[in-house]
């Protein structure tokens, strides 16, 4: 398996992704979503998750197809930027037809970024405005790093962020990821010089530093965010202030029982790439859809394969995700690039 010619979730053909932000409020939104519905479901492993409509996409419910994914900042206020995206699908005459009635089907999920040094005195909700004007923007080429849904997004040491990735496999079918990391935990070693990814970076995508050569690694969690964050709450509950939302995607064709299993396997991705993963305090959710405009030619074997390379795309966006993050006014945290541009 090989990158994508774009290495982005937009290498699966007819899906385009859109981003939004604020840099004042340091938050943004990100949405994906392509010119026809797609099979899509979910599978959640954090302890604190927020999301809309996630029910919906559970194998035995009677939705087919959904015409978006929503991914934003905001804690529970961005899941109103599903909203926005809803309004745009519905000017366009898109969504699941009734009669009369067009109801556009946008699941969600959110992460927390209340606490990162934006302005959050708004008045009015600015997520339903971001998801619109990201979904209006959607377009197969778009920018990771301080971006979108990870424009605010910080991890226990460095500034997080937006990151995709893909892989083409052997028999053509394409896989690939999209996230906003805002985790608990670390992506990289002591030090913030190597990714735990190292291993399975591809032609230097994230500094080409390769793995820490140390060992006994992992057992000590220092975290400047939790710290930053208990000094402005002063108050408990900032255990509770983070979270990696993810998408997964392939053009082979997968019913939505294969999906979840898709999403599943590419939670090991998220463990590779972050310690520690999936704790209580951490919302991680990974959507997975399906385009169906391949064949698989072995179900069986073929499942297997595009799991595997769902984790490791997975892996290697939130590597790049904080790679390709920037300094911008009033962070909180400093930027892996800082010291290794």
């Amino acid at each position: 398996m090989i990158p994508g010619p774009r290495n982005l979730i937009t290498d699966v053909p007819g899906l385009m992704v859109g981003n939004a932000h604020d840099e004042t409020l340091k938050s943004g939104a990100t949405v994906l979503t392509s010119e026809t519905p797609f099979t899509a479901s979910v599978h959640v492993m954090g302890g604190a998750p927020g999301t809309r409509e996630t029910d919906l996409l559970a194998p035995d419910k009677s939705v087919a197809a959904v015409d978006a994914l929503t991914l934003a900042g905001g804690s529970a206020y961005g899941l109103d930027a599903c909203s926005g995206v809803v309004e745009g699908l519905r000017a366009q005459g898109r969504g699941f037809q009734l009669a009369d009635a067009i109801i556009p089907l946008v699941p969600g999920a959110i992460l927390f970024d209340l606490l990162n040094g934006g302005d959050k005195g708004w008045t009015e909700n600015p997520y339903r405005a971001l998801g619109r004007t990201a979904f209006d923007t959607a377009t197969q080429d778009f920018q990771t790093g301080s971006v979108g849904a990870g424009a605010g997004a910080l991890t226990a040491m460095l500034k997080g962020g937006l990151g995709s990735a893909s892989f083409v496999l052997d028999g053509g079918i394409t896989v690939g990821a999209l996230v906003a990391a805002n985790p608990m935990g670390s992506v990289t070693t002591p030090g913030e010089r190597h990714f735990w990814a190292a291993p399975f970076e591809v032609d230097g995508e994230y500094g080409g530093l390769g793995p820490d050569p140390a060992s006994g690694l992992g057992r000590v969690l220092n975290s400047r965010k939790m710290a930053n964050m208990l000094a402005r709450s002063k108050a408990a509950g900032s255990d509770r202030a983070n979270t990696t939302i993810a998408i997964v995607a392939t053009d082979a064709a997968l019913t939505k029982a294969q999906c979840q299993r898709m999403a599943t396997a590419a939670h090991d991705g998220i463990a590779r790439a972050i310690v520690p993963a999936h704790s209580p305090g951490d919302g991680d959710l990974v959507f997975a859809l399906s385009t169906g405009a391949r064949t698989m030619d072995s179900p069986g074997q073929g499942m297997a394969l595009i799991g595997h390379a769902a984790s490791l795309c997975l892996a290697r966006a939130i590597a790049r995700a904080i790679s390709h993050a920037r300094p911008a006014p009033h962070d909180t945290l400093p930027c892996w690039s800082d010291a290794n541009p």
